[in-house]
């Protein structure tokens, strides 16, 4: 049967407010370039409904309007990377992450930015019966956790600003301040990859690495699990795997054009 992840943003079943405008949001990442009429038939809204969203996606530079046409703005872009449409990037990753889950024994997952969050576009579970596992679509902090701040180290560099003007208020203990946060973020552009432990959900571990296109990053891709079953060597062995992956995922989306 599918399931959320398989359909594309059109065809989600929410429908609240904010359900919506991520919809909407999400079809014009996709499209590339769309026109409001367009928007409206795609997504069976009002044209009334679909001008108050984008006038307001507009104001906070999350689209731009060219030529009559709606594109991701400012806010969002990161470099050529992040015009490979979501529901590519699942396609080509899901295998990758159905891999992972089988090598790792742990939930693999790809999340993209949104703003000032990640957004977890798809995720393979573990399948043990105590595992960690995250929302399609839900958001979390781009400072808290590996799978954020793997973002965060190549988003540009306001948008860190962002962060710490917002406010970094811990979801755990193990959350870092600002500081650490940025020394973090040098270590992982460094380093290529990130680990973190208890951030974002307590006595759970992960390890994420970016997706990089040829001019920026496409999204994270992470691995995640109890603490208790992901000791030293698991986390040795699991950076390697994820890095790996997504050299993989580069090579296809680069094959396919978009990369």
């Amino acid at each position: 049967m599918p399931t959320a992840r398989d359909r594309p943003p059109e065809e989600a079943a929410e429908d609240t407010s904010f359900a919506r405008g991520l919809r909407l949001l999400l079809t014009v990442a996709d499209r590339g370039q769309v026109r409001a009429d367009e928007l409206s038939a795609v997504l069976e809204m009002p044209p009334s409904s679909v001008y108050r969203y984008l006038r307001t996606l507009q104001e906070f530079g999350f689209l731009d309007r060219r030529d009559g046409r709606y594109q991701l703005g400012p806010r969002l872009l990161i470099g050529t990377g992040s015009n490979v449409s979501s529901q590519l990037l699942i396609r080509v990753g899901e295998p990758i992450l159905q891999a992972l889950v089988d090598e790792t024994g742990e939930t693999a997952l790809i999340l993209r930015r949104i703003g000032l969050s990640a957004v977890c576009l798809t995720q393979i579970s573990s399948s043990h019966p105590l595992r960690v596992e995250f929302e399609v679509g839900g958001m979390t902090p781009l400072f808290a956790g590996a799978m954020g701040r793997v973002l965060l180290a190549y988003a540009p560099a306001e948008i860190l600003e962002e962060v710490v003007a917002a406010g970094l208020s811990p979801l755990t203990p193990e959350t870092p301040g600002e500081a650490l946060l940025r020394a973090g973020l040098v270590e992982i552009r460094s380093m290529g990859a990130a680990t973190s432990e208890g951030e974002v959900v307590s006595g759970s571990v992960a390890v994420a690495v970016p997706i990089m296109g040829k001019e920026g990053i496409v999204g994270s891709l992470a691995v995640t699990g109890p603490t208790a079953r992901c000791g030293l060597a698991w986390r040795t062995r699991t950076r390697k795997l994820v890095q790996s992956a997504a050299e993989t995922i580069n090579a296809s989306l680069m094959e396919s054009g978009w990369a």
